[in-house]
């Protein structure tokens, strides 16, 4: 997926990958690519194809019967929106009864934006994508429930944050393990209790300034299943 993005200084990037979008406030405009979608479909089932390419940031082009009963739907679509999820959930609407073919068209102007996910305050590069504004909190709300569902629970606290540039859009935490430090604390010895417990306390911070966290190669997998959980 390759984007075009005009800079404040006129430089022109073309930008492939998240790990090389600039920075939002350098950022003039960017401009997406675009496809031509025909999609051929019984009438039955084009309320609800019509439902998901609007969702999709469609335009529709043109409307035809090409027989009593068949429909051929035309819309100019962002690429972004159909790489992932479109065509299983277009044969799903249309309980397998629609076919569909595109190419290339061009590009919109669309403010695209980069989402980040931040686990214990750090950048997952991996994990990043790039959405309409539109939608960026919705995915980015819905991406670190599902990382705070696979991420494993560590001795500390871990922090999962959505964050678009600066700012944070959504955050969720995954609790920390608690060890009952006072299991052989026998008795009412309070200050011993009470230091075994600030032991334990200055033990998972340094931990999480050290500590690292495994993320899960399911986590990973989500972020390419995320577009779809969003929009349910």
């Amino acid at each position: 997926m390759r984007y075009h993005i005009t800079l404040t200084d006129g430089t022109v990037l073309e930008v492939d990958n998240p790990s090389r979008w600039p920075d939002p406030t350098n950022i003039d405009s960017i401009r997406e690519p675009v496809i031509t979608a025909k999609i051929l479909t019984n009438e039955e089932y084009v309320g609800g194809i019509f439902k998901l390419v609007e969702e999709k940031r469609g335009r529709q082009l043109n409307f035809e019967y090409v027989t009593s009963t068949r429909v051929l739907l035309t819309y100019e679509l962002p690429l972004n929106e159909i790489v992932l999820d479109f065509y299983d959930r277009l044969k799903s609407i249309s309980r397998g009864y629609a076919s569909l073919d595109y190419q290339l068209a061009g590009e919109w102007v669309s403010p695209m934006v980069k989402l980040d996910i931040l686990v214990s305050g750090e950048p997952v590069d991996a994990l990043s994508i790039i959405v309409h504004r539109d939608f960026a909190y919705e995915r980015g709300r819905a991406l670190v429930s599902k990382m705070r569902e696979l991420i494993p629970r560590q001795q500390f606290e871990v922090a999962i944050q959505a964050a678009i540039g600066a700012k944070i859009i959504s955050r969720e935490t995954v609790a920390p393990l608690r060890k009952n430090v006072l299991a052989k604390c026998y008795g009412g010895d309070i200050s011993r209790k009470r230091k075994l417990l600030e032991k334990q306390k200055e033990g998972k911070k340094r931990m999480k300034r050290i500590g690292k966290v495994d993320i899960p190669q399911e986590a990973f997998l989500a972020v390419l299943r995320i577009g779809e959980d969003a929009s349910k």
